[in-house]
């Protein structure tokens, strides 16, 4: 019997940011989402607005695939452009799954909650690097100035996670 050969999974990038977006976190979060999807990343994320949903859009308008990991019990909460909604009814303990679901992180803006899941991916490993303007100054985090060079970045870490 010949057994399959293995095919390789897609890098997961998690995206991380605010319930509430300014204009150019939006529009940020949207082409980075869009970069990664183009570049053949699965983005992992809260599956709500802000943030969440601009990178949604981005990666879905480009063809890619968003895990929603939503706070509530009812995966219909979950923005439109989520693909696959995950309800885990697990509050922001969620952003535990979101980090662990990913193998690199890309902050566009936040507060606590983005705080939370930067502080747990540092912990656990995974390289956070942050576009526009950081939730907190002074954490030490890679700041990187465009959609594409965070995409290209993601993906090189995420790599490196993966052949540790």
């Amino acid at each position: 019997m010949t057994l399959p050969r293995k095919i390789e999974p897609p890098f997961r990038i998690a995206v991380v940011g605010g319930a509430q977006a300014s204009k150019v976190e939006y529009e940020l979060a949207r082409d980075l989402g869009g970069e990664l999807a183009r570049l053949g990343a699965v983005i992992v994320c809260g599956g709500r607005g802000g943030v969440m949903e601009a990178v949604a859009q981005g990666a879905t308008e480009a063809g890619g695939l968003v895990i929603g990991i939503l706070p509530g019990a009812d995966p219909r909460s979950a923005n439109p452009w989520v693909g696959i909604p995950f309800a885990t009814g697990m509050g922001e303990a969620r952003n535990t799954l979101v980090v662990q679901g990913a193998e690199s992180v890309i902050s566009v803006g936040g507060k606590w909650g983005t705080l939370s899941e930067i502080a747990l991916a540092s912990k656990i490993g995974l390289s956070v690097g942050t576009l526009g303007t950081p939730p907190a100054k002074g954490l030490g985090l890679l700041a990187l100035e465009s959609p594409i060079e965070a995409a290209k970045w993601a993906l090189e870490r995420a790599q490196a996670f993966r052949g540790r």
